[in-house]
Parts: structure tokens; C-alpha cells; sequence
């Protein structure tokens, strides 16, 4: 476990054990364009997230709202949908 890795991945483990979520700038997670392009200058040069970059996968709860939100809009995943579309459906 290193100093990046989210607090919160006890419960993180439990959605997914596959994914490792670790914290990040904007800008060293190098995100996709289509991302990029709706990240504001100040979360662009000071913003954040908490992500599994391998998988496209993050936390909204540990992630600039902004960047978030312009993660919806890519091809990434928020980790409940994630979850979500992972677990088998029931037909009650």
C-alpha cells in the first residue's frame, strides 16, 4: 500500500477487488481529451481524483466535482456504476 492509495479501500474492495484506487492531480492521471476538455483551468492546474487509471474507473466521493462530471462524459465509470453493472441481475 503506498501513500496514494485512497483511505476508503476497505469498502472500495468490497464493490470490485480488481480495482486499486489510488489518489491523483488532473494532470498526472493524463486523462482522455474528451475529459480534458470540460476540466476548468483551476481544476485542470489543481484538481484531483481518486481512480483505478488502468480499469477508467473512479470515486466521485474522493474527486474534484468538476472532474468528475467531466469523467461521466468520457468513457470512465463512476466505481457504484461500476459495481452496478458488475452484479448479476436478480428477476424478482
Amino acid at each position: 500500500m503506498s501513500s496514494r492509495t485512497c483511505p476508503d479501500w476497505p469498502e472500495l474492495m468490497e464493490l470490485d477487488p480488481k480495482l486499486q484506487f489510488k489518489h491523483y492531480s488532473v494532470l498526472e492521471a493524463k486523462l482522455p481529451a474528451e475529459a480534458l476538455i470540460r476540466v476548468t483551468q483551476e481544476s485542470l492546474s489543481g484538481g484531483w481524483l481518486c481512480a483505478d487509471l488502468e480499469h477508467h474507473v473512479f470515486n466521485s466521493c474522493h474527486t474534484d466535482p468538476v472532474v468528475a462530471k467531466a469523467l461521466r462524459a468520457s468513457d470512465w465509470s463512476d466505481v457504484h456504476e461500476w459495481a452496478n453493472r458488475k452484479r448479476p441481475r436478480r428477476d424478482d
